[in-house]
């Protein structure tokens, strides 16, 4: 009878001790839940500003490129400079929304031979392409009448490859050589071709996008200075020797003495800023741009807002490339995969590093590198390769938040890189 009386007992402290565990798993469970639901929230606010920041861009782009090419067209209601660039920024929308849908693990397996693809029309371009203003670039397209500039492509297909090469460490704390070197080397070839075509802003671009990921992956600064030092030396050596970029430099380091010639275009970039004072002379209102400043509308286009819009304008579009930097370096930090980190950080600086650098250059802090503020210039190709930079970002995004969602379950997701 004692033993048939335990044997009783025993399911109800079986189930008193599960109900107990229950109550313990209960607040924490909880806590999970509420950890989730803020990292949605954090996600979808940094998501959000990075959207927010690429349609002002573009949108202001857009009004500037109509106030700038109008001259360029007299007699024509609407200039069809705008009307191209319009149409490229509603064909950028839709590659931008295509790419953030494309799985992470795709643009993992694409790296390599995207960036294999580029480099032959790199090389195509150096044996049948399109030479304007003395510098071979551009690669017509057949039946359409119009071209791009695979150097364009080459700094998006560089780093997906860069990307996805340091996201292996073989079990090192640090880069390993092997990796390393082979890094400098899918942006050194590339680099290499864009020189020959010539196109030295492009070149030193790639090897900059190239350093900064491989310091985002944990290279310390003593193995970066070392090629930093030797791609210095190299740029020095190809100014020297090529007089276009000569020209540059002078024009940089003396832009008053040699205001006619070398130093023409900087100088009309500081009369630009100069009218614009603090507020601008009106949209649309502004003289630099009948044909006082060269390339107005490409790589000038801020000189431009300067005039126009003020001081205000350009602290707009700094600051809208400021907010984007922010946004693109909290979604690589909140990545768990280290594929995922590095193609956030790479993409983010895709976009950022030429608006610095154009920024620079506008007002008088480096020398002209021929490089268009991303997302406002007039230029197709740039802003195509822009548009898909800004989708494999959100890419990154929609996977991170999938990796979420199944860590919460416990479950390993599926179609995410593991590396």
């Amino acid at each position: 009878m004692r033993r048939s009386h335990q044997k009783a007992r025993a399911p109800d402290q079986s189930a008193k001790r599960r109900t107990e565990r229950g109550r313990r798993r209960g607040p924490a469970r909880a806590r999970d839940r509420r950890g989730q639901a803020e990292r949605t929230s954090e996600r979808a606010d940094v998501s959000g500003a990075v959207l927010a920041c690429v349609i002002l861009l573009a949108g202001l782009g857009t009004v500037m490129i109509f106030s700038t090419t109008a001259p360029l067209s007299p007699g024509e209601s609407i200039p069809p400079h705008f009307v191209r660039h319009l149409s490229a920024v509603l064909v950028g929308g839709v590659l931008a929304l295509v790419a953030s849908r494309i799985p992470l693990r795709a643009w993992h397996a694409l790296a390599l031979p995207f960036w294999a693809l580029v480099l032959g029309l790199l090389a195509i371009t150096l044996l049948t392409g399109v030479r304007v203003n003395g510098a071979q670039r551009w690669l017509s397209i057949p039946g359409t009448g119009s071209a791009f500039q695979p150097a364009e492509l080459a700094k998006l297909a560089t780093v997906m490859a860069v990307a996805m090469v340091l996201s292996r460490r073989d079990g090192h704390a640090q880069v390993p050589p092997s990796r390393f070197g082979v890094a400098i080397a899918l942006a050194g070839v590339p680099a290499a071709l864009c020189l020959f075509q010539p196109d030295l802003g492009n070149a030193v671009l790639l090897l900059g996008l190239a350093g900064l990921l491989l310091f985002a992956a944990g290279a310390p600064l003593r193995a970066l200075a070392g090629p930093a030092v030797l791609a210095g030396a190299g740029v020095a050596a190809y100014s020297a020797a090529n007089p276009y970029a000569l020209r540059r430099w002078i024009g940089f380091l003396n832009p008053w003495d040699t205001s006619q010639e070398q130093g023409y275009q900087l100088v009309q970039s500081f009369v630009a800023f100069g009218r614009g004072g603090l507020f601008g002379v009106g949209l649309g209102d502004g003289r630099q741009k009948l044909f006082y400043l060269p390339e107005a509308h490409t790589d000038f286009i801020l000189a431009v807002i300067s005039e126009e819009l003020g001081l205000i304008g350009v602290l707009v579009v700094l600051g809208a490339f400021a907010a984007l930097l922010v946004a693109g370096v909290r979604i690589a930090l909140r990545c768990r995969q280290r594929f995922a980190m590095l193609l956030a950080f790479g993409m983010t600086g895709l976009i950022t590093v030429p608006a610095l650098i154009n920024a620079a250059v506008v007002m008088g802090v480096a020398p002209t590198k021929g490089l268009t503020l991303p997302l406002l210039s007039y230029g197709r190709s740039s802003l195509l390769v822009s548009c898909l930079a800004v989708g494999v970002l959100m890419s990154v995004v929609r996977s991170q938040a999938t990796a979420e969602r199944h860590a919460f379950k416990g479950a390993n997701p599926r179609g995410l890189v593991q590396a």
